[in-house]
């Protein structure tokens, strides 16, 4: 079995200037290490909170690295310098609007302000693009509610076939008839 490889982005002004230590990144290395049960390498960047940088970054990971998830945190809230979803959305052939509005769902159960923040995914080629808020303790809970669906996902536009720790995260997959 080949290694996946996945892309961690921390889209962050104050972590990319070393102001602010990325804690959302690593967040997202522990969660997918606890989780995955397949060979992974992680292929990972910080940025700032600039469109045309975080377009150039996901396109790198997906067409370049060939990263068959890209998952992203920070910029997805509604100030001004937010604009990860924006560049999701830009670089993505085809938009995965249930796992941004499962993430709030699930959010909302914690905090009011979830409603605020504008996770979404997309596909790009052959890989998975998710974006997470930027906050370490909404990454495992947001991750936890569609981290099932990931997997199938990746199989269904051709990646490497990603497998669990079934007693941490049971991933979907349809029964072979």
């Amino acid at each position: 079995m080949s290694e996946a490889k996945i892309g961690i982005v921390t889209v962050s002004d104050r972590a990319s200037r070393g102001e602010y230590e990325d804690r959302g990144g690593p967040a997202i290395r522990d969660y997918l290490t606890d989780v995955l049960t397949n060979p992974w390498c992680a292929v990972t960047k910080v940025i700032s909170d600039e469109q045309p940088l975080i377009e150039q970054t996901l396109k790198q990971l997906c067409d370049e690295e060939g990263c068959c998830l890209v998952v992203t945190t920070g910029g997805t809230g509604p100030a001004v310098r937010d604009v990860t979803p924006e560049a999701t959305e830009a670089v993505s052939e085809k938009l995965m609007h249930g796992f941004g509005e499962l993430m709030r769902k699930v959010s909302l159960e914690k905090v009011p302000t979830a409603i605020l923040s504008r996770q979404t995914a997309g596909i790009r080629k052959q890989s998975l693009i998710v974006n997470l808020p930027g906050k370490p303790s909404a990454i495992a809970e947001c991750l936890d509610a569609v981290f099932p669906a990931i997997p199938y996902c990746i199989d269904l536009i051709g990646g490497p076939r990603l497998t669990t720790d079934e007693a941490r995260l049971v991933a979907f997959r349809p029964k072979a008839k």
